[in-house]
Order: C-alpha cells, then structure tokens, then sequence
C-alpha cells in the first residue's frame, strides 16, 4: 500500500471516529432531554449535591477519597430520595470513572460478573477505573452479594452500594468490613426548596418556563417529605399541567392527585390536631384517632413526633391496664426508623388501633405524679439502714445493711421489711383501676402491701 493511500485511510478512520464520537455524543443529548426532571437535574459535582454536609464538608472521610482520588468501597444507607444514587454518580464524575449501574431488584449474578469482567478489561487496556453502582444491595442474597467479593477485594473495581434497610442485617459481613459505611439523612425543608428553586431555573431543568408561588411550594416541600426526587417529580407533573403558566396550589392538586391539608407543623393545627389525635385514642374512638394519623401524615408531619406521642400514650392513658401497649408504640418507631415512610404508616396505623382499643388507666401517670409531689414538698428522708450498700469494706462497722432480709428466702419471695423512708412510709401511690389486666393487678398489689407491711393497711 503506498504511502498516500495508507495517509487516506488513517483520514477516514479519523473521520469515521469523529462521526462516531459526534453521534455518541447526540444521542447522549436526545436521551438526556427526554430523562425524568430528577435524573436531569442530577449534581455534576460534589459542590452542587444539596444537605447532607455531615459527609460532604471539607475534611470529610468521603471528600478526602474523592480529592485523593483512592480506591474506595461505600455502602450508603438511608430514606429514599436522600441522593444516594446521586452520590455514587458524583463520586464516579469527580473520579472521572465509568459509572455501571447495576439494579439487585432487576440483575443477579450473571450482570455482576459481566460488569466485574468489563471493569477488569477496562482497567487493563486504558487503566482507566470503574465505579460498581449497586442499587437496592440489600435485595441481594448472601451469594449474590458474595460475587462482589473478589472485586472489591482486589479494587478492579470501585464498589458503591445503596440501601435503605439497615445495613447491619442487609449486608453480608466480609462486604460491609470492606467497605465505608455512609448514612445520609433527609433533606429539611429548606433544601428541598433550594432543589425544587434550582430546578425551575436551571437549563437542565424547567429553564424558568414556569413558577411555583408560595403557597405550592409549601405544600410541595410538605409532599416531598424529605425526598428530593418525589419533589421534583411532582414538580415536573405540575409542569405539564401548568404550562408557561404559573404552578399554583390547584395545579399542583390536579397534577399529584393529592389534595393540600392545611397544616402548619409550627404552628396552631400542628398542635391542635396532635391534641385531637390523643384524645380520640384516650376516647376509644378509633376511627377519628385514624384521621388525625392520616390527616399528619398526608401534611408531612415527621412521623417521628407521631411516634413519640403515641410511645407517652401507651403509658400515660393505656399503662397496666394493657402493658403490651408500650411494646406496640415502641415497635411502631422502630418501624418508623427502620423503613420510613410511606410503608411505615401503616406500623402507625397498627398502633393506633391498638392503644384506641385497648382497655384504659391513667393509674402509672397517677402514681408519678403523687410521687414527684411528695419529693418537691421535701417528703424525703435518709434511706433506711438495713437498705443501704453494705459491699464496701467498713459498712458493717457502721451497721449499714443490718437486719436487711433477702426476700428470695421467704415463700412467695415477699417478706415484712420497711423499704420507703420514714418521712412517706405507708403512703400509697399506686392506685389500680378494675379496667383491663390492672384488674389483677389491683388484688396482687392489696396483697403485697399487707405482707410487707405486717398486715397494716397504710
């Protein structure tokens, strides 16, 4: 092949690749301007990611990785729309590495060994690395996750696993020892409002085609519930709806099919429907208990708070009456942490319904109450001799401990003995209702007390 035809053919290779690389770089465009609101208005860096400054702030374990461009290994743990897939598309751009996106709701092992290979080829050929995303790791089972192994083991490539199951019981061991456990919190309301602010003036975004007034932002902060891709979809929803027109809070109703509550969480309905709330279950009234439920969270009440009512209540207005109560309302906030909402509504609903049924007594918040009373009135007096600590050496010098009189050796594990200070020996506190299982507990408490007390009813 002469010279000049060998220079024509290294022209149209050029050509051909530049053609390549210029429809390449067309569709990556058309498919871009076509992506969901919340993919387009994704951070290009990690300056643009909105809250989570615990792990994004100079100095931080995850900006050094990424400023020092190291191998890394994360699991990212938190509510949904906190940007966890935002984060690892990020990591991967700032790194600039490939970015394969593997879902574990959809792919198994056969998709992870070929992006593993693909990483490795890569990496072999141009040198140039890879970040594993994992999405949904947690559906992963101990062999599919086990597959990961190797990679990570010999950094072919970087892996980044999101998960918003508690990674302690989701993640095999080896992985998460590996690997650099990050949790991401949910947005507050006023990051939500500067992602939804940004995105309808932003190119990528809505290029200020439309606005969104005041009151739509409210209810659309309120809606998102700490989720910033739930804000923007919404948002984009009501776009279409809206037009070149301004999105208002009807807008917004017919585009979500979600009508506005009017809730203020810092204001009066805030506190006036949680009152409302505890006394329909202090009432027995299920059913408005279940609306005032629903009537916060569809306001974007934190379901936190809601838990943490409903974990006084169990004590305060249900008590001995259904001690198993307090174990529901706590499960519920556990729920509440561990899955969150929308799912964990319905842990709260399963509370509700069981304080609302349960039989009634405010006899524990009775017996506090009395008891505090008597101490700030100065009802205290020195601990009884025979009960105070006689472990140390000199106690018995002093007679301390003497006479005490171990009630495992008496029948029924209750003996005669003073146990309260003088100054409220013989005040009872505790005072059982007949409602419920209190009802035994009245005639157990009758009994003990004549024990204790030689017979005498204080």
């Amino acid at each position: 092949m002469s010279p000049r035809a060998d220079s024509v053919g290294t022209v149209a290779r050029r050509d051909d690749e530049q053609a390549d690389s210029l429809f390449d770089t067309q569709a990556e465009e058309a498919e871009q301007a076509n992506a969901p609101l919340a993919v387009r208005m994704r951070p290009r860096g990690l300056d643009e990611v909105v809250g989570q400054a615990h792990l994004l702030g100079p100095g931080t374990p995850l900006r050094q990785l990424v400023e020092r461009d190291v191998a890394m290994s994360l699991v990212l743990w938190g509510p949904p729309g906190t940007g966890k897939t935002t984060l690892a598309y990020v990591v991967s751009q700032a790194t600039e590495r490939r970015f394969v996106e593997i879902s574990a709701v959809s792919d198994g092992v056969k998709q992870v060994r070929a992006a593993i290979d693909q990483a490795k080829r890569e990496l072999g050929m141009s040198g140039r690395q890879t970040v594993l995303f994992v999405d949904e790791v947690h559906r992963f089972n101990k062999a599919q996750q086990d597959a990961l192994l190797p990679a990570v083991e010999n950094r072919w490539v970087s892996f980044i696993g999101a998960t918003t199951e508690n990674p302690f019981f989701s993640v095999i061991s080896p992985l998460l020892s590996r690997s650099l456990l990050l949790t991401l919190e949910p947005l507050g309301d006023d990051q939500l409002r500067e992602v939804i602010r940004r995105a309808l003036t932003d190119d990528r975004g809505l290029a200020g085609v439309t606005s969104l007034t005041e009151p739509a932002e409210d209810h659309l902060v309120r809606l998102a519930g700490g989720d910033a891709r739930r804000a923007l979809t919404y948002l984009e929803a009501a776009s279409y709806v809206a037009g070149r027109e301004p999105i208002d809070v009807d807008v917004l109703e017919k585009a979500v099919d979600r009508a506005a509550v009017r809730y203020d969480r810092e204001g009066d309905q805030h506190y006036d429907v949680i009152s409302a709330f505890i006394k329909s279950i202090r009432g027995s009234d299920v059913d408005a208990a279940l609306h005032y439920l629903a009537r916060m969270i569809e306001a974007g009440e934190d379901p936190r708070f809601i838990a943490r009512r409903l974990i006084v209540h169990a004590s305060e207005d249900v008590g001995m009456a259904d001690p198993s109560a307090l174990q529901t309302a706590i499960a519920a906030a556990h729920a509440v942490e561990f899955v969150g909402l929308p799912e964990a509504r319905i842990n709260l609903a399963q509370a509700v319904i069981h304080l609302s049924m349960a039989p009634k007594s405010n006899a524990v918040i009775r017996a506090i109450n009395e008891a505090s009373a008597d101490v700030r009135r100065g009802l205290v007096g020195p601990v009884p001799a025979h009960l105070r600590d006689a472990h140390y050496k000199g106690a018995s010098k002093i007679e301390h401990g003497k006479g005490y009189q171990y009630a495992h050796d008496f029948p029924g594990g209750v003996v005669e003995q003073r146990y309260a200070p003088d100054a409220v020996a013989g005040r009872d506190y505790y005072h059982p209702t007949k409602h419920g299982m209190e009802s035994r507990f009245s005639d157990v408490v009758e009994r003990l007390r004549a024990v204790l007390r030689g017979g005498r009813q204080g």
